[in-house]
């Protein structure tokens, strides 16, 4: 038979299994971080059973922190509960080879209450469905693209864990932006990755270097705001998974090292209806032509921007990356294809989309659609105009408002947001603040290299 390809139904996953094309099937879901979580099954079994009855998994697994420790705090999920479990329902949309494994497929889980047998709303993919259907009741559907940057290093992770990921070899030796010869020392990953996710019904558009000593970034194609969550997670597991195979590292970092540029995970969006841009118009704005829908949008996303902060920029590494002049953007200001802008103007017509240049590669999609999301609509409702398009270097315009500069920081003003209560819900809301909370409480009890360096001897 042919060399199987792309996404699956039942019926031709039945026909791979049978023909030995296919023999272990992943089912999966994404956890606060972004992770997939899941479990491998039997390729024959999960047709006989899991593909309709799905599986169970336990319910720590949206409270752990990244080392998997389970934190106490949370009102969902805890010790004195007992860690239930949640029921782990596959979404056959999503069911596709992962042609960078050996015989195997995998397909993405929604998580569902095992009493109630309704959405679990702490769960990423359940909150950017729920304002995907806030977005079609207002009458649009929801296109997308994420673009991530992820630095490639000659030694293997086990190696860069023996290291303490330090003394890293970067695979290029200088800066190869752009540069062909460069990128060509890593086309054997390159290219694998390219393969592998076409293969996998990931489409790929292009892959560069980047302005970073050994950074790269591979593009996908846009498509519809969930798939294209979707396509961010798997993108990431299976760059992480050709990497591992090839004895070779890639990072996610936002920011891997002190002088380094960061990296980024710009993300593109627009809102359709009837088929058509919506955010196509007649206003001229900067070199193009929008409707009042675009900018009540952008206004929205300006205006929130730092209460859902901590969706855009998740970790303390986060904010490690917005320096001036470093690519990363510092200042709230939008622009027309200015790089130094949080928010740039792209295209016109039906490719006319905003870019949110905030979110580094570090960033959970489902979560940072979420946001964008419910700050844009937000935005409709409220008929909020942006400010002024911003020409020149907004790093050099210190009159405008800076993002957030720390997770602390960002986690206080998602607290007080009424917005992020309001979208979120009350229990979701105090979810995600302990989870942050969580992260920044775990960097300030760290003792690091930072501290022994500056204080062992001399203090």
């Amino acid at each position: 038979m042919s060399h199987p390809r792309g996404k699956l139904t039942i019926d031709s996953l039945a026909g791979l299994v049978a023909e030995g094309e296919v023999e272990t099937v992943i089912l999966a879901f994404p956890d606060l971080y972004g992770r997939l979580m899941g479990k491998r099954f039997d390729a024959e079994f999960f047709l006989e059973a899991a593909a309709r009855a799905g599986t169970h998994a336990c319910d720590y697994l949206l409270t752990v922190d990244m080392e998997m420790t389970p934190v106490p705090g949370y009102q969902f999920a805890n010790w004195e509960l007992g860690y239930g479990d949640v029921h782990l329902v596959p979404d056959l949309s999503t069911l596709r080879l992962a042609a960078w494994l050996e015989r195997t497929a995998l397909v993405i889980a929604d998580v569902y209450d095992t009493e109630s047998h309704e959405p679990v709303m702490q769960a990423p993919r359940s909150l950017l469905r729920e304002q995907l259907k806030q977005a079609e009741e207002a009458g649009f559907a929801v296109m997308a693209a994420s673009e991530l940057e992820y630095y490639v290093f000659a030694n293997s992770y086990r190696e860069a864990a023996r290291r303490g990921y330090g003394g890293l070899e970067p695979a290029g030796w200088y800066l190869e932006d752009y540069h062909v010869l460069q990128g060509t020392r890593t086309e054997s990953f390159t290219a694998a990755a390219r393969r592998a996710l076409k293969l996998s019904d990931v489409p790929v558009e292009t892959s560069k270097g980047e302005w970073g000593l050994g950074q790269h970034e591979l593009n996908l194609r846009y498509a519809e705001a969930l798939e294209m969550a979707d396509r961010h997670v798997i993108f990431k597991q299976a760059l992480k998974e050709i990497a591992e195979q090839q004895e070779i590292a890639v990072t996610f970092m936002a920011k891997f090292a002190n002088g380094r540029a960061g990296s980024s995970s710009h993300i593109h969006m627009s809102l359709w209806s009837n088929g058509e841009n919506a955010f196509a118009g007649e206003r001229s704005i900067g070199r193009t032509a929008v409707s009042e829908t675009f900018l009540y949008f952008l206004g929205g996303l300006i205006h929130y921007a730092p209460d859902f902060m901590v969706f855009y920029a998740p970790t303390v590494n986060s904010y490690k990356r917005y320096e001036d002049a470093s690519w990363a953007p510092t200042r709230l200001a939008w622009s027309y294809d200015n790089r130094t802008a949080g928010f740039r103007v792209v295209g016109s017509g039906p490719s006319l989309r905003v870019e949110n240049r905030i979110p580094g590669a570090d960033v959970n999609p489902y979560l940072a659609y979420t946001a964008m999301l419910a700050s844009g609509l937000a935005g409709i409702r409220e008929k909020i105009e942006p400010p002024p398009i911003f020409t020149g270097d907004v790093y050099a315009a210190a009159e405008l408002p800076r993002v957030p500069y720390s997770l602390r920081e960002a986690a206080d003003r998602f607290e007080a947001s009424n917005l992020a209560r309001q979208a979120l819900g009350e229990a979701v809301h105090e979810h995600y603040l302990h989870f942050f909370r969580t992260e920044w409480r775990a960097y300030e009890e760290a003792v690091t290299d930072w501290d022994r360096k500056r204080y062992f001897e001399r203090i």
